[in-house]
């Protein structure tokens, strides 16, 4: 029997039937909330964890999410390159705005509007890894090659 799962938690599993891919969201007592906590939670590596952080272009408002690995920070100045405009760190309104999730628990795919969306290369190097799926408790776990699969985005050094 399938356990029941929340509903930002089902929205990201609907998200994933598409692909093809058999990915399968679950929900933990654990919070998921930081790299470190979601680590700590399913037992890998912190440099596992695909964090997703949504960034605004400076001037054309434009929504670019980056998914790190949880080992590394963003360099803002080479996002910013990439983006073709300066960028900064997406508030918790303009996150949810364009994704449809709250911080914490962003994931990589079924977001509310269309997203230009970077890998960091970082994550290429390991055999899995583990995203947010919709909550502070909630991940799922895929391949870079699914990852990169599902949200078609650009792989570059991120950090």
């Amino acid at each position: 029997m399938e356990e029941r799962l929340s509903e930002s938690a089902l929205k990201v599993q609907k998200a994933l039937e598409p692909f093809g891919v058999s990915l399968k969201v679950v929900e933990l007592m654990d919070s998921t909330r930081t790299s470190r906590e979601a680590a700590k939670a399913v037992g890998c590596d912190v440099g596992q964890i695909a964090k997703s952080l949504v960034f605004k272009g400076a001037r054309s408002g434009k929504a670019v999410l980056v998914i790190a690995s949880g080992a590394n920070r963003v360099n803002e100045q080479r996002l910013g390159e990439l983006a073709a405009e300066p960028v900064e760190k997406g508030d918790a309104e303009f996150v949810r705005e364009c994704t449809g999730f709250a911080i914490g628990g962003v994931p990589p795919v079924g977001h509310a509007m269309a997203l230009e969306i970077y890998i960091d290369e970082d994550l290429m190097k390991y055999g899995e890894i583990w995203a947010a799926a919709g909550t502070p408790h909630a991940v799922f776990k895929l391949t870079p090659a699914d990852l990169a699969k599902i949200t078609r985005g650009k792989v570059v050094k991120t950090a």
